[in-house]
């Protein structure tokens, strides 16, 4: 049996009742803040249709960020690079030196990246799920993860732009391979090149 004295037993109850007040507090704050958001309830009901937005407070945030009027970005592409999950290009003198994601988006980036590492391990949304696992066998999982927080964040754009629930038909008809493709062989050797193999001639 623990035995607790007086003067623990003081300290528990100064903490419990700071506890007590920090709750307080929060709820308070989360009141606030739902009660500033309510103007946007349309919108709001948009993105929680989105994959892994289910907190309303999630949707809040990515309100807070970009805004209801999609005219402010001329396209999906510029909303992506202005929030930092497009790769930069960083060349000099002919040499790509960098092709990493700008530190634009502090805010809004771990947010989007939060809600694909969740929604990449659900099988709710296969055509999310499907492009994750495809990109990270060639990119690895930090590139795939950023490219799906791009995915969603074009969903988003989209969905406020367009008045319309998320459509997952959209992302499916995009993953189907055509029936009949083709390549020259010069492009089949650049693309066995880009997954590392060496090229011999026939006479090798």
């Amino acid at each position: 049996m623990v035995y607790i004295s007086p003067s623990q037993a003081g300290k528990l109850k100064i903490i419990k009742k700071h506890f007590e007040d920090l709750e307080s507090r929060k709820a308070e704050l989360e009141k606030l803040i739902l009660a500033l958001a309510s103007p946007y309830q349309q919108e709001l009901d948009l993105i929680l249709t989105a994959p892994s937005f289910k907190n309303i407070f999630s949707a809040i945030g990515i309100i807070s960020e970009i805004g209801v009027n999609m005219e402010a970005f001329p396209s999906a592409k510029h909303i992506c690079s202005w929030a930092g999950l497009t790769p930069t290009n960083n060349e000099s003198a002919g040499k790509k030196k960098s092709v990493r994601v700008s530190k634009a988006g502090c805010y809004i980036k771990p947010l989007l990246v939060q809600c694909a590492n969740s929604v990449v391990k659900s099988e709710k949304h296969p055509e999310i799920r499907n492009r994750y696992l495809l990109l990270r066998k060639r990119r690895g999982h930090k590139k795939a993860i950023i490219a799906i927080a791009r995915m969603l964040l074009t969903a988003l754009y989209n969905m406020l732009n367009k008045k319309e629930s998320y459509n997952a038909e959209l992302y499916k008809k995009s993953d189907v391979i055509p029936a009949e493709r083709e390549i020259t062989v010069e492009q089949a050797i650049l693309m066995a090149k880009f997954q590392g193999y060496r090229i011999k001639s026939a006479t090798e």
